[in-house]
């Protein structure tokens, strides 16, 4: 049995922590007492999506436990390569909406910006897993480009900052960015999705911080949780620290089969959240990308799993439970008696996943 490694890794400075990451599939594996023949349907070479894994997070995985719930997020599987029917590169059909170099217009009031492509872990089940992010152009033009067509637009209150992960800029891109930003009169609000509090704790500093609420703009900060064993001592930390600078914190969660489609799991999520200061917001069923129907959980199950929680957890503790339907004015709402299940919790290809 391997024990858990020191946190030196999540204390570091973020740039040297996210060059130490695990890049390929035996050292993660052979940190955590394991190898390739644990995993019998391991993909040993994924080359279109490749392993990306901070060590911090590795550090959080149980050592020895092929079945682990963190672990299973990021290792990559040959049943990626199947083609399911229904399942698509581009499952939100976000090329319709994309006006130019990354900002996209989905819903009223509101544009997304893909600041950057980067991001600091490749989790197998991403929606943007197969998007071209070099035919975007440089980060200064896109930024550009988008700026100024906000500025044009005062119907448009609140701009989101996505990716990859926008935290993945340095300091002065993305304070530039802010800056920029919190100068156009209409704008009223800055949302920004990010998982590195999260997979890279390092990279939320006081001077981070500072950026944040730099602007006249109300920060939000939507993070990305999906199981309580996510939420070590770092963590909480970073997310605490966002929490005193006066950033308004949610967290979206992706229901992933041998992952969190259980609501003892679950619960311990949303509870764990709010210890460290989160809200919990979305719980999002699987968006349909090429390459992660394994992970897919039946409508049914999820609101059954969504009724389990509303028994055990006050109401503010209680996740939406959504799917983003491509074209539709806003996510769409699932749970209830109207609630249908397009492909049934048993059809569902798990035999891949492991035997």
């Amino acid at each position: 049995m391997v024990t858990r490694r020191a946190d030196a890794w999540q204390t570091a400075p973020w740039r040297q922590a996210l060059a130490e990451s695990f890049t390929q599939i035996d050292p993660l594996l052979e940190s955590l007492g394991l190898d390739r023949t644990d995993i019998p349907a391991l993909d040993p070479n994924p080359r279109a999506f490749r392993c990306l894994v901070p060590r911090g997070f590795a550090a959080l995985m149980r050592p020895g436990d092929p079945r682990d719930p963190l672990l299973r997020q990021v290792l990559p599987l040959r049943v990626e390569h199947a083609r399911v029917p229904g399942y698509r590169m581009d499952p939100l059909d976000e090329n319709s909406v994309d006006h130019g170099q990354g900002l996209l217009l989905k819903y009223p009031a509101r544009a997304l910006l893909i600041a950057t492509g980067a991001c600091a872990i490749h989790c197998r089940y991403c929606f943007r897993r197969h998007f071209d992010y070099a035919r975007l152009g440089t980060i200064e033009a896109r930024h550009r480009f988008a700026i100024a067509r906000v500025a044009r637009d005062p119907s448009i209150a609140e701009i989101i900052l996505s990716g990859g992960d926008p935290l993945m800029l340095d300091d002065d891109q993305l304070g530039a960015l802010i800056e920029r930003l919190g100068a156009i009169a209409h704008l009223r609000r800055l949302r920004v999705h990010t998982r590195l509090p999260v997979v890279l704790p390092s990279r939320i500093t006081e001077s981070l911080c500072e950026h944040l609420v730099g602007s006249d703009l109300a920060p939000i900060l939507v993070v990305h949780v999906n199981h309580p064993g996510e939420l070590g001592v770092e963590a909480e930390q970073a997310l605490r620290r966002l929490r005193r600078a006066g950033i308004t914190l949610l967290n979206q969660s992706v229901l992933l089969r041998g992952v969190n489609d259980d609501d003892r799991t679950l619960q311990r999520l949303s509870e764990r959240l709010f210890e460290c200061g989160t809200l919990p917001y979305y719980l999002h069923q699987l968006d349909p990308v090429q390459g992660a129907a394994h992970f897919q959980v039946g409508d049914s199950c999820a609101t059954r799993l969504l009724e389990g929680l509303r028994a055990r957890l006050p109401g503010y503790l209680v996740p939406r439970l959504v799917r983003e339907v491509p074209g539709a004015g806003s996510k769409r709402p699932l749970g209830g008696m109207d609630a249908r299940s397009e492909t049934p919790i048993d059809e569902c290809p798990s035999a891949f996943f492991f035997p």
